[in-house]
């Protein structure tokens, strides 16, 4: 993982179609750190799953999450376009029955 750039964040969450599936997990899991080892775009790399909540305002209904950091939204946008997230997608949307993308710039100057 390297350092967090704050200028951009490009945070994912993932609900797998068969969450229990030990094959689908690990086939997502494969596949999404082969496209971030080679993204020549993404800063961090953050793969997480939801803990046990503790609180109500915790939503653990997803089944992975990913945050990445960006120099830039130009950045971003090339990492959308580039052939790792392409092939990364093509792999495994057929696992995922859901997604939502958060994306943040920062409000420093």
């Amino acid at each position: 993982m390297r350092e967090f750039d704050p200028n951009f964040a490009h945070t994912v969450y993932f609900w797998l179609k068969n969450p229990d599936s030990q094959e689908d997990r690990k086939a997502f899991e494969t596949s999404l750190q082969k496209f971030l080892d080679n993204s020549a775009y993404a800063k961090t790399k953050f793969i997480g799953k939801p803990p046990k909540a503790s609180r109500d305002v915790v939503d653990g209904s997803f089944t992975y999450s990913l945050i990445v950091t960006f120099e830039s939204a130009e950045a971003q946008q090339n990492y959308q376009d580039e052939p790792p997230h392409k092939l990364f997608v093509e792999e495994s949307e057929k696992l995922w029955s859901k997604v939502i993308v958060y994306d943040s710039m920062t409000i420093q100057d």
